[in-house]
């Protein structure tokens, strides 16, 4: 189906202010119900080391926008600006940056880029996504950020080193 890039972009502009609010909120599930079809689908490789694929918008909120990204995860602080984006279509293509807590002290952020490729999917929803960032320069972040001793603890521990020994272990 051919929806209006009116349409389409209007999605992703919503998209955007959710994660604005749920940074204020500091809880993130509730997107899955506010943005996605019951039957869509969220896949992010993280690298090949810890695969997410999510098959419907349940499994969407209880892992990328629960599990990965609510606050009881060890998150607080972190927000996820969509910075640009681009329409093509019933296509959506985002960039985005998984932006640490604190500043570095040159005042720029601790951050990372990420991309994702969306399919919008009417009514307002979306049918589908597939998120890309660097996972190795996500580590190297992380780092940056215990170091400057702003790493939380919890997301360390849950997180950062299970990521890190599956990379060793995938590379090994």
């Amino acid at each position: 189906m051919t929806y209006s890039r009116e349409e389409v972009e209007a999605a992703i502009i919503r998209l955007r202010e959710a994660f604005v609010e749920a940074e204020r909120r500091n809880s993130w599930s509730w997107i899955a119900d506010e943005l996605y079809h019951e039957d869509a689908t969220y896949y992010c490789p993280y690298g090949g080391v810890m695969p997410v694929f999510a098959r419907s918008r349940e499994e969407i909120r209880a892992t990328h926008y629960g599990r990965d990204m609510d606050v009881g995860s060890g998150w607080e602080g972190w927000s996820f600006p969509i910075t640009d984006f681009a329409v093509n279509g019933d296509r959506i293509f985002s960039r985005w940056v998984n932006r640490g807590p604190g500043r570095r002290p040159d005042g720029s952020y601790y951050e990372t880029d990420g991309v994702s490729f969306i399919t919008y999917g009417g009514n307002g929803k979306f049918s589908s996504q597939y998120d890309l960032f660097d996972i190795g320069h996500q580590m190297m972040l992380c780092d940056e950020l215990k170091q400057a001793g702003l790493l939380n603890e919890t997301l360390e521990r849950e997180w950062v080193l299970p990521m890190k020994q599956r990379i060793r272990a995938a590379l090994g």
